[in-house]
């Protein structure tokens, strides 16, 4: 019984310290994109914003935000994400992309670049991003 309230208790402390994922851009950029648009981006199968901008995807290596975005947005689990890539990989039809390991990096790199878009937990972000998307 007290590993199950332990567990009880340190579930609700995670879920209240993550709550969403956001799909941040520079604030300058001025695209407007679904989950669809943005999936597509994510997954190698679109280069540009609807505008005609080169977009650039910046992924989390690995994380409670990675497996809420893989989930949410792509619409798979992290382990046929990884599937995905090996085999674009392997068949020369695709590169995944660039990954860092922090919320901040994503903000940082985001903040210095119009062309890249990547995703956060929704309580990092700041007013050097733009929100594009909430998850």
């Amino acid at each position: 019984m007290k590993k199950l309230i332990a567990l009880s208790a340190s579930l609700l402390f995670c879920s209240s310290v993550f709550s969403g994922v956001v799909v941040i851009v520079h604030p300058s950029n001025t695209a407007t994109m679904d989950q669809k648009e943005i999936s597509k981006v994510f997954l190698g199968k679109s280069k540009k914003f609807p505008g005609g901008g080169a977009a650039i995807p910046i992924d989390i290596s690995s994380g409670d935000v990675k497996s809420e975005f893989t989930q949410k947005v792509l619409g798979k689990s992290d382990s046929q994400i990884k599937a995905y890539w090996s085999k674009l990989l392997f068949t020369g039809k695709g590169q995944a992309p660039q990954s860092v390991s922090s919320d901040a990096e994503v903000i940082e790199l985001v903040s210095q670049n119009p062309s890249i878009i990547g995703y956060v937990s929704d309580t990092s972000v700041n007013d050097s991003v733009k929100v594009l998307a909430t998850f």
